[in-house]
């Protein structure tokens, strides 16, 4: 499997065989665990089981005690997101300025709660603390574009936008 899987990827032009090439650099060496982990999500878009049971290996700790650091840590994923990532902000001002509203408004539009992918793999809604938008605010960050000074019609337009370019590119 691990052979099938390497070529696979080889012939993407990124994955597993990336991936191993930055695992030498940290072969037992002390505190490289979380490099290691951000490797991992970085070639991959998440971390794999087959990438947590090599890391096991190579620095020494359980599979068990990684999957604990990954899901610790809010910037570690176990599944891949979707194409377009939802970073909705419900910090104090988001919060206050009603972002209870736009978060309901994306759940219900997208039939998916907070970490969670829509059945087509479009997108995948996060919640996060701050955007440090706050003038903004409610403010969601979809992929890297931050839209603020949300309304729900305003949110329902922005998925319906996102998700008609998605399919186009898709063709």
């Amino acid at each position: 499997m691990l052979q099938a899987e390497e070529s696979k990827q080889e012939k993407t032009g990124s994955g597993f065989s990336d991936f191993k090439v930055k695992l030498w650099k940290y072969q037992g060496e002390m505190g490289a665990l979380i490099p290691l982990l951000q490797s991992a999500q970085e070639t991959y878009g998440y971390i794999p089981e087959l990438a947590i049971d090599h890391i096991s290996q190579i620095v020494g700790t359980p599979a068990a005690e990684i999957y604990g650091v990954i899901t610790f840590y809010s910037q570690f994923r176990l599944r891949p997101t979707g194409k377009n990532l939802i970073k909705i902000c419900d910090g104090t001002a988001c919060h206050v300025n009603a972002s209870s509203v736009i978060i309901k408004t994306i759940e219900n539009e997208l039939k998916i709660a907070n970490d969670e992918t829509t059945e087509d793999g479009l997108f995948t809604l996060q919640k996060v603390a701050c955007l440090g938008c706050c003038s903004l605010s409610p403010v969601v960050m979809i992929n890297d574009e931050t839209y603020g000074r949300l309304t729900p019609k305003k949110v329902q337009q922005l998925l319906k936008e996102y998700s008609e370019r998605s399919k186009e590119a898709q063709l």
